[in-house]
């Protein structure tokens, strides 16, 4: 039988405990490599869940200007997809938060499928997005990542043609990624009304946990959510606090209190539900 992988085991948790997840991006790499553990750490004392690890890229399409400007500063400090994963490595030897790596596709053709995913295990990654990987293609990626037990999250968006839905959730595991609207990453003021015509056409074909992302930033945006989904996703707003403190010797206690003031989001909700 194939051991669970950390996500599965986090999503169980929070079912069992009646609560919802906090997923947090960061571009790796920025401001630096060196630093990049010590943010990770920063965002689980604050109550993240789950990490995603972003890979930055030259040309990355879906991310708005904060999340590329990071993805600039990254390479410019010399953060490569390898140099991730050793990163990766040095979070696990003290941290058990399950780990997403999130990236686009062409860094991993150049390193390899069967490597990375190989690699990627042995770091301590429990599972990988693809954001520009085309489902209708997606065998060969998914058979590599089964072999070293890693879950593969997949995109849905309001875009998303019944077919293409099925595909999603027939290929992910873990959970499924809701884009709740079209568009690039970025914090937005006030959430799409896409999202629920979006949660309800998940449902009708996945039992998966679904988390959702892109323009979170606000723990009344967190509260709204977790009313229809497991758990929420929050990027842009994490990686512009960065940017605006990189140089901030404090600027780990002030990402560890913004995310602690995003997770109250969900104990707003329970109020509410009161």
């Amino acid at each position: 039988m194939t051991p669970q992988t950390r996500i599965a085991v986090l999503f169980e948790a929070l079912k069992r405990n009646g609560r919802k997840g906090l997923i947090a991006y960061l571009t790796v790499g920025d401001p630096s490599p060196e630093r990049t553990p010590a943010l990770v750490e920063a965002l689980e004392r604050g109550g993240a869940d789950l990490i995603e690890l972003g890979v930055p890229f030259s040309d990355p399409i879906a991310d708005g200007p904060v999340i590329q400007r990071a993805g600039q500063r990254a390479l410019a400090a010399g953060t490569t997809l390898r140099k991730v994963l050793e990163i990766a490595a040095q979070i696990r030897r003290r941290s058990e938060i399950p780990l997403l790596l999130f990236t686009y596709l062409n860094p991993v053709v150049r390193y390899g499928l069967e490597a990375l995913a190989r690699d990627a295990a042995a770091c301590g990654i429990d599972g990988c997005l693809l954001t520009d990987a085309s489902v209708e293609e997606a065998g060969d990626y998914v058979d590599a990542m089964r072999r070293h037990n890693l879950d593969t999250v997949f995109l849905a968006a309001p875009t998303s043609t019944e077919r293409r839905l099925r595909l999603v959730a027939e290929y992910s595991t873990g959970f499924v990624y809701l884009v709740s609207r079209t568009g690039v990453t970025g914090a937005r003021e006030s959430l799409s009304n896409a999202v629920g015509p979006l949660v309800a056409a998940v449902r009708a074909v996945t039992d998966l946990p679904l988390a959702v992302g892109f323009g979170i930033s606000r723990p009344e945006h967190v509260a709204e959510l977790g009313r229809t989904v497991e758990a929420v996703v929050v990027g842009s707003a994490i990686v512009s606090l960065i940017e605006r403190n990189r140089d901030n010797p404090s600027l780990e206690i002030q990402l560890e209190s913004f995310v602690r003031e995003l997770k109250h989001g969900f104990d707003m909700r329970t109020a509410e539900v009161r």
